[in-house]
């Protein structure tokens, strides 16, 4: 049970699960997951072992990014529920000791947003200053060389007034201008909002990209080898990643804090340098929460991720507290990207991710050890990606959760066409892995069952431990973590002690561990 100290801080050591909405569980036979859906499954979440859920944009939006573009902050979309939908699942998931944050996009709007609306009918309007506007270059095009996600040119002429508007996204997706402090006082006025109703925070969509330079130089050329790359060749100085974004988090940090329960604020931090990545968390006085992108595009080996976890905790300000995660709704699933579709390294990336000090992010599925799916040309719903040209989209990592082995996979009714096709039924089902005790959805329990009892409301200690070449051992808390990323078996220094959990049946003998295997000991 929560003490006052420990729920001032519940996020440490807390296990949160994000829920991409619209293929979760859809109730009303529509083709697409809804809120209703996700208050369903509670129980399931409950039984799973998950402190909070973060849940993919619920606000009213046309869906040309899939609600990150967001043409009401204070609603809720229709094809999703309804507000008293969404008090109910913050309510229920209460009764079970869960949290619900929601996604905030910050960074822009929805073209369909009045503020734009009233902004292109009206140049005269306070609300056009709410945006990026600027004057041609001399030879009548863009002002600039910023580009946006998809490669073209971040700006869209308005012919009518003659100037060009910035969208670091679609052209629907207006970027907001943070110079102007009305824009300011509308999101405080947003998260008090949310925060009132009993939202517990929020994931911070684009979090390193509020405010632009306010002379629109141009993005110079990205330096080689990062692990996150600059955009399409630029790095984004200018565009994005300005230095006085800082102090709206600040401001939302204190409006988070002034809660007898205070909210958390967990930012979409997409940099590549971890100094920049810390620096969000300011003094302890900024983003609580930060998501770590070098570690999430690392290489699977023990080399390289423990590497980047020592230098993360090493730059963290003392007593914040670090989030690992590997799936998102942006990017290819962990099972793919890290494993192959491995179920054995699938297993050794939970088993890490839940024993490493912090917060704990996973994507629905990830217990189920779910893997990318290949969505025809034609069923491709993800807009972004296909004016881009990608050879794959987002959508990949977004198809229908598997409630069940049924053809439909229990996500909707039997003569239903889903929004995104289903997975193979062959990679198995949340009521199959639920009654087979070796399943990788068991471990994943017993994983965060594990971290519950050891890290609930601390900050675990960390500290690596020598090891064979492919072998990241590391104590953390009261545990002894050693786990495998070789093809071939390794003779561990000494037996790691009693082993409380392992990532199979076999994975020690003695001293020695299996390929792609791992073992929690008392340390």
């Amino acid at each position: 049970m929560d003490t006052p100290e420990t729920e001032s801080r519940w996020w440490h050591g807390a296990t949160l699960y994000q829920i991409y909405v619209r293929s979760w569980q859809d109730t009303n036979d529509d083709g697409y997951g809804d809120l209703n859906g996700v208050t369903a499954h509670l129980d399931y979440l409950s039984w799973l072992g998950v402190d909070g859920v973060w849940l993919s944009p619920t606000m009213p939006s046309p869906d040309e990014d899939w609600g990150y573009d967001v043409s009401d902050y204070m609603g809720v979309h229709p094809e999703l529920g309804t507000l008293a939908d969404l008090d109910r699942l913050i309510a229920e998931a209460g009764q079970r000791d869960m949290r619900v944050l929601l996604d905030l996009v910050p960074n822009h709007t929805s073209s369909a947003h009045p503020w734009f609306v009233e902004a292109v009918s009206d140049p005269g309007s306070p609300h056009r200053e709410f945006y990026v506007w600027a004057d041609p270059a001399p030879d009548g095009g863009p002002p600039n060389n910023w580009l946006a996600a998809t490669g073209a040119p971040a700006w869209t002429l308005d012919e009518a007034s003659g100037q060009y508007y910035l969208h670091n996204f679609l052209p629907s997706q207006p970027d907001l201008n943070w110079w102007n402090p009305a824009v300011h006082q509308a999101f405080d006025d947003i998260l008090r909002f949310w925060f009132d109703r009993g939202v517990a925070g929020f994931r911070i969509d684009v979090a390193h990209g509020l405010y632009k330079d306010a002379q629109l130089r141009d993005d110079p050329p990205a330096p080689q080898g990062e692990l996150v790359r600059g955009r399409f060749g630029l790095a984004q100085v200018y565009s994005a990643n300005r230095p006085e974004s800082h102090g709206v988090f600040r401001d939302w940090r204190k409006i988070a804090e002034s809660y007898p329960v205070p909210r958390v604020l967990l930012g979409e931090t997409w940099v590549g340098d971890l100094d920049a990545l810390a620096a969000f968390h300011g003094q302890g006085d900024e983003l609580q929460l930060t998501f770590n992108f070098p570690f999430i595009f690392s290489p699977f080996t023990a080399e390289a991720l423990s590497a980047v976890v020592a230098e993360s905790l090493d730059k963290l300000p003392a007593g914040e507290c670090a989030v690992w995660t590997a799936s998102n709704h942006d990017i290819s699933r962990f099972p793919t990207r890290w494993g192959g579709g491995d179920e054995r390294r699938a297993r050794l990336g939970l088993l890490v991710l839940a024993t490493l000090p912090g917060t704990l992010v996973l994507y629905y599925g990830d217990e189920l050890g779910m893997t990318d799916v290949d969505v025809p040309h034609e069923l491709v719903r993800d807009r972004m990606r296909a004016e881009a040209g990608a050879r794959e989209s987002r959508d990949r990592a977004r198809t229908p959760m598997r409630w069940d082995p049924s053809p439909t996979g229990g996500f909707t009714g039997d003569q239903v066409q889903p929004w995104l096709p289903y997975g193979d039924p062959a990679s198995g089902s949340v009521a199959e892995m639920q009654a087979e005790p070796s399943s990788i959805l068991r471990l994943c329990r017993d994983l965060l069952g594990l971290r519950r009892r050891e890290f609930a409301g601390q900050l675990a200690s960390y500290a690596q431990r020598p090891a064979p070449r492919g072998v990241w051992a590391y104590e953390t808390g009261g545990l002894l973590v050693a786990a495998n990323f070789s093809d071939g078996p390794a003779t561990l220094d000494a037996p790691p002690g009693p082993v409380l959990l392992s990532t199979g049946e076999g994975a020690l003998d003695g001293q020695v561990l299996q390929p792609w295997a791992g073992v929690i000991a008392r340390a």
